[in-house]
C-alpha cells in the first residue's frame, strides 16, 4: 500500500477540466433559465414602477390643476353671491323706503281726514252749544225775571 501525501487542495488533472467544462455549462444553463428571465422581470418591474411614478406625477399635477380651478370657481361664486346679496339688500332698502313713504302718505291722508272729521264734529258741537246756550240763557233770564221772554 502506498501512502500518497498530498497537501494541495486542488490537483490539476483531467477531472479539473471536466469540472470546469461542466461548471461553464451549468453557468450557461443557469443564465438562460434563471438569470435572464429574472433580469427581464426586474427591468419590466422597474419600467412599470417608473411608468407608475410618472402616472402619479401626472395625476398629482392634474389634481392640483383641478383644485386650483375649483378654488377659482368657488371664489368667483362667492363674489357673485356677495354681489347678489348687496343687490338684494339695496333692492330691499329701496322697497322698504317706498313702503315707508307710502305708509307715511297714507298716515298723512288719514290724519287729514280725521282732522276734517274732528273739525266737522267741533263745528256741529259749537252750533249745538250755541243753540243750547241761547235757550239756557233765555231760561235763566225767564227764571230770574219770572216772566216769559218773546223771541
Amino acid at each position: 500500500m502506498h501512502i500518497i501525501s498530498n497537501i494541495a487542495l486542488i490537483t490539476i488533472n483531467e477531472t479539473l477540466f471536466v469540472q470546469l467544462i461542466s461548471f461553464l455549462i451549468f453557468l450557461f444553463i443557469i443564465n438562460r433559465i434563471m438569470f435572464r428571465p429574472l433580469q427581464n422581470t426586474m427591468s419590466e418591474r422597474e419600467s412599470y414602477i417608473d411608468q407608475t411614478n410618472r402616472d402619479i406625477a401626472d395625476v398629482t399635477q392634474e389634481l392640483q390643476s383641478l383644485t386650483n380651478k375649483l378654488q377659482a370657481k368657488e371664489k368667483k361664486t362667492r363674489n357673485q353671491a356677495f354681489e347678489l346679496q348687496v343687490e338684494i339688500e339695496k333692492s330691499g332698502k329701496n322697497e322698504a323706503a317706498t313702503i315707508f313713504a307710502s305708509v307715511q302718505e297714507e298716515i298723512k291722508a288719514k290724519r287729514e281726514k280725521t282732522e276734517k272729521e274732528v273739525e266737522t264734529l267741533l263745528s256741529d258741537a259749537r252750533k249745538n252749544i250755541k243753540k243750547e246756550s241761547e235757550s239756557l240763557a233765555v231760561n235763566i233770564m225767564e227764571c230770574l225775571l219770572d216772566r216769559r221772554l218773546v223771541q
